[in-house]
């Protein structure tokens, strides 16, 4: 049985596309070329920050991310980043009885724009609250910590194989991986995605019936 579901943030709820052109005018480059960069860095199984890193060698991201806050061109969400799957299925999610959660890799603000948002979840949080990141162990522990629940009735929906899926499944929580962005898709077909999936949808609304079941 399922209790919870757990949703990854970036490209399963969100779509990156503001975080990335936001990056490329601060540095004042071409959106398609750190768009090709970072389609490049994630195929070679890189962090995508590397993409950062080869258009700016040395570049210190943390200041430079403060400087766009101080600049007022820091991070930003609106209805219009949400993914149109998303409030209907978290809704139905928990019109089914299913404990929904929100925790992904983001920063402190971005935890305070997504309750924002007021998307249909009973927990939102992020690695910027936690203090850990994916795909470390200890930030699934505290997803089942948060959960209240054992590991095995939570489903943690991602679409990054490597940040997602894999230590989910390490961690004994259920997984299932979205084939949304571009990991989503580049990985879809894997053999390894493949097995480690308990579930592999094209759509969030594809979890519902796991629900009502």
């Amino acid at each position: 049985m399922i209790h919870t579901f757990a949703f990854d943030v970036g490209e399963t709820l969100v779509r990156d596309d503001r975080y990335w052109t936001a990056w490329a005018d601060w540095l004042c480059i071409p959106r398609h070329t750190l768009s090709a960069l970072v389609g490049a860095v994630v195929a070679r199984g890189e962090d995508n920050a590397e993409a950062l890193r080869l258009i700016r060698p040395g570049i210190d991201l943390h200041s430079q991310y403060q400087a766009r806050e101080d600049a007022g061109r820091g991070e930003y969400l609106d209805e219009t980043d949400v993914y149109e799957d998303v409030r209907p299925a978290l809704s139905a999610l928990r019109a089914a009885g299913a404990h929904v959660v929100i925790a992904g890799n983001q920063t402190v603000k971005a935890a305070a724009l997504l309750r924002a948002l007021e998307l249909p979840a009973d927990l939102v949080a992020t690695s910027g609250e936690w203090g850990v990141a994916k795909p470390s162990p200890a930030f699934f522990e505290r997803l089942v910590a948060e959960s209240g629940v054992p590991a095995d009735q939570i489903l943690y929906v991602g679409d990054h194989p490597q940040n997602d899926t894999f230590p989910a499944q390490a961690a004994g929580v259920r997984a299932a991986h979205l084939r949304r962005g571009p990991w989503g898709h580049l990985w879809a077909k894997e053999a390894a995605v493949v097995e480690a999936a308990d579930h592999r949808i094209d759509s969030l609304m594809d979890l519902v019936p796991l629900a009502e079941r």
